[in-house]
């Protein structure tokens, strides 16, 4: 009896332990949305809602794209609103790759499944306390074309992430 109890205070411990380390403390917010059958269409804005407290301490904002190896491009242009208490909107047309010079997908993941965590904002401070939104969509054009895609193959979630910046 006493070897059976010793065993799950070993397994609880052993447990604790790893959820204690596993924790990310930096990260306070984080949010994914999946996207419909790997396919994301130009007209599907992916919003994510937050609120901030804090306006002093500088924070690092990201961008996870999930992507299959059915991205048929090394790049992503994306359009992003970051949409104030106030309703003000801070747009800003970002492009990141997403693949090397040889074609592998850049990113972490054993998988078909790459995910790509990018700069958004660095260092940002937000201006005031309150609720804010964050909306992605994507921009990708053929070469050579005015219109963008209307669907974009093998994007499989977005996400949203705002962590505590750390001092270097």
């Amino acid at each position: 009896m006493i070897q059976i109890l010793n065993r799950k205070w070993s397994f609880l411990s052993v447990f604790l332990l790893f959820f204690l380390f596993s924790c990310d403390d930096s990260i306070e917010f984080i949010k994914y949305e999946s996207i419909s059958g790997a396919n994301w269409e130009t007209k599907n804005n992916v919003a994510f809602d937050f609120s901030v407290q804090d306006t002093i301490t500088p924070k690092n904002l990201f961008i996870y794209v999930r992507n299959t190896s059915d991205y048929p491009f090394s790049n992503i242009y994306v359009i992003t609103t970051l949409v104030l208490p106030d309703e003000t909107r801070i747009i800003d047309i970002l492009q990141y790759e997403m693949a090397d010079t040889s074609g592998k997908f850049l990113g972490k993941g054993f998988t078909d499944t790459k995910e790509n965590k990018l700069y958004y904002k660095e260092k940002k401070r937000f201006p005031r306390k309150g609720n804010y939104q964050f909306q992605i969509r994507q921009a990708m054009r053929k070469n050579g074309e005015v219109s963008p895609l209307i669907v974009l193959k093998g994007i499989q979630d977005i996400g949203f992430s705002i962590e505590k910046a750390t001092k270097k």
